[in-house]
């Protein structure tokens, strides 16, 4: 089966299950990663981080965890950085920023749990006391609103920060021929591994006129993987229900269990 992959930074991962698997990896990356200049906010944030005595923050991605890192070294702040981080509260929506404050020296004071979603991180924040604390709240490719809502009126004060944001690949052709794959049945399966590949693939899908046609290619002929509740979210809020979606989010049980679908799809017919 031909599996089309929208990942970017771990493309060659994942084909490299797919194959494992016996399929036909079809890579399109379908988000940019793009910095954003910001060393102004990190001064700032590193500023307040000074004036509050016990600050919570919160990091939704490992990505976010380096992005920081990388930006208070451009202006010689990373030992700062580090201390300020050392007496903090650090919460970590999952397994990733938690390895990245490691390779920084640090550990994580709190961690959601399974399928690390926003109402996990929640979930890990009521927790702490939030009432006289200023809460710092990392995030990254886009600002989680229901996160940022939350917890306003919660606790003694919030900033935000966003380091990266996510676009669309420079070159969107690729992806205007995936549309045209999937039509044709051409494309037997999709994995999608983050929320914003979704977005973008049904915004290049309506560019084209071709939004319905998609949405009846996956209704009709094509499987659809997604990682966890997240992308499965985000999938659905776009007219769409994934066939599978692993018990762990992870990129491994994932494909493993879309091979495992397919088989049992198979033995069924």
């Amino acid at each position: 089966m031909r599996v089309a992959l929208l990942e970017g930074r771990k493309a060659e991962q994942l084909a490299s299950l797919v194959r494992r698997f016996g399929g036909e990896p079809y890579c399109v990356p379908a988000v940019r990663q793009q910095p954003r200049a910001c060393a102004d906010e990190v001064l700032a944030l590193l500023a307040q981080l000074e004036r509050e005595t016990s600050p919570i923050i919160v990091f939704s991605s490992g990505l976010g965890v380096s992005a920081l890192f990388n930006e208070a070294r451009k202006v010689d702040r990373s030992i700062e950085l580090k201390e300020a981080l050392q007496r903090s509260a650090t919460v970590c929506r999952g397994p990733k920023p938690v390895a990245a404050l490691k390779r920084e020296g640090l550990e994580a004071s709190v961690r959601a749990k399974e399928p690390y979603t926003t109402w996990e991180l929640l979930a890990a924040l009521d927790l702490l006391p939030l009432k006289e604390r200023f809460v710092f709240l990392l995030h990254y490719g886009e600002r989680n609103l229901l996160l940022a809502e939350s917890l306003l009126g919660r606790c003694a004060g919030l900033q935000e920060l966003l380091l990266h944001s996510w676009a669309l690949p420079e070159d969107t052709l690729p992806l205007h021929q995936l549309v045209r794959e999937l039509i044709a049945c051409r494309v037997g399966a999709i994995a999608f591994t983050s929320q914003v590949q979704a977005r973008h693939l049904f915004s290049i899908a309506a560019d084209a006129g071709l939004r319905s046609e998609l949405i009846s290619a996956f209704h009709s002929h094509a499987l659809i993987a997604a990682v966890g509740p997240n992308s499965a979210s985000a999938l659905e809020s776009l007219g769409v229900a994934p066939h599978v979606v692993p018990e762990q989010p992870k990129i491994a049980a994932m494909i493993e269990s879309l091979a495992r679908y397919v088989s049992q799809q198979k033995g069924a017919a």
